[in-house]
């Protein structure tokens, strides 16, 4: 068994290798035309043909989520997933490099497209459109996409290698004041300034950090302020992020943030609506055995682990709510990148360098032996099968 288990992991790597300069054409190309949440429709397509190109079988659209898709190659009993994402952020582009996440999972595709009978596994890469605060995953939950996968795995660069994302749970909200317009300077007395309104909710927000917990947080931006510095502002919007550890914890810190919205239309008499934006992100459960698995193929790749902290990506993930579900991981890829970190322009500059690329090379190869382990070692194999007929624990 070991040595065949070696051979396999070889021939992956080398699949992966001979595949590389597509992968970073690939990379490339994606990062060249930032898509924002739900809207990657070239990135989706790009993706989907690259894998139909390998062989496998795509559900185009499930659900009815345009920029989604499920891949699937395989009729193995072990089901095993490998997520891409390929949304960017406003204005700064891949400033968190998913660019890198997609290539690498079609790298790993690839690698594993010629194996998975030998395997004896269902493999599925799925397209998960919407991570940045849109949460597709979860959508993608929603609807039974995960459902029958017994694990589940992607890489995600960073400044620094690491094993995991540090993970918060978070909520995003939108807040909107609706105030009375007037002439600010002839009738200021016949308005409701519901830029004041947001003002008050900021400096409560600010007042209450001193009571909130290490692990609790709170941040968000106006979105829109008012149309004129004449006319006193009647329609003022914000978009905020709460987190904390978990989700109970979560819980009990939304209505100490939504009090502090509330004080603004108490105070100045606008009337204050808030909505949730997206899904719920979880906070996420690493499964050991398969992030020792990643690690142990990813030093043997020359990647290099540390306990550097500085340039750790600590956010929020819709994979998070996947690793609720079924075992998962989502290790970091190191970029050499710092002092330049995630959400940073000058991170979307890092993240198609030399050091990029060869880390979409290494994430691929390394997600790739990490099935192939799963696949092929009985103690990995038989604990996937049995968590799922057990249940999560």
């Amino acid at each position: 068994m070991s040595d065949q288990l070696q051979v396999s992991k070889a021939r992956a790597f080398r699949e992966v290798h001979d595949f590389s300069e597509r992968l970073i054409e690939l990379s490339h190309k994606i990062h060249s035309t930032p898509e924002l949440g739900y809207l990657e429709f070239n990135a989706c397509e790009w993706l989907s043909e690259e894998l139909k190109s390998f062989g496998y079988s795509v559900i185009a659209s499930p659900g009815g989520l345009e920029t989604a898709f499920v891949a699937s190659a395989g009729t193995g009993p072990l089901v095993l997933s490998i997520c891409a994402e390929y949304d960017a952020l406003p204005e700064i582009g891949h400033a968190c490099g998913h660019n890198i996440i997609a290539a690498a999972a079609i790298g790993a595709a690839k690698a594993l497209a010629p194996l998975v009978d030998d395997l004896n596994i269902t493999l599925k890469i799925m397209g998960t459109p919407a991570e940045e605060g849109g949460g597709g995953k979860i959508e993608m939950i929603d609807i039974g996409l995960f459902n029958g996968i017994h694990a589940s795995m992607m890489v995600h660069p960073s400044a620094v290698e690491a094993d995991r994302m540090d993970c918060f749970a978070g909520k995003h909200l939108n807040v909107q004041y609706v105030g009375k317009s007037a002439h600010a300077a002839g009738f200021p007395q016949a308005g409701i300034n519901s830029q004041d309104a947001m003002t008050i909710a900021q400096v409560a927000i600010g007042l209450l950090r001193q009571h909130l917990y290490p692990y609790e947080m709170v941040h968000g931006i106006v979105t829109k302020g008012g149309d004129a510095p004449n006319v006193i502002p009647s329609d003022t919007r914000g978009r905020w992020i709460i987190r904390a550890d978990t989700l109970a914890q979560l819980e009990l810190l939304e209505p100490k943030i939504r009090s502090c919205f509330e004080a603004g239309a108490v105070a100045t008499g606008a009337k204050v609506e808030i909505t949730q934006a997206s899904k719920t992100y979880s906070e996420f459960i690493t499964d050991e055995r398969l992030a020792a698995l990643y690690v142990a193929n990813a030093l043997s790749l020359g990647r290099t682990f540390t306990n550097e902290t500085r340039g750790r990506l600590k956010a929020s993930t819709d994979m998070a709510n996947v690793s609720l579900k079924i075992p998962s991981i989502h290790p970091m890829l190191g970029i050499n990148s710092y002092p330049a970190v995630n959400h940073q322009p000058e991170f979307t500059a890092a993240c198609i360098t030399q050091t990029a690329d060869k880390a979409v090379l290494d994430g691929a190869a390394a997600m790739a032996q990490t099935v192939i382990d799963a696949a092929m070692r009985p103690e990995i194999r038989s604990y996937l099968l049995e968590r799922a007929s057990s249940g999560p624990s």
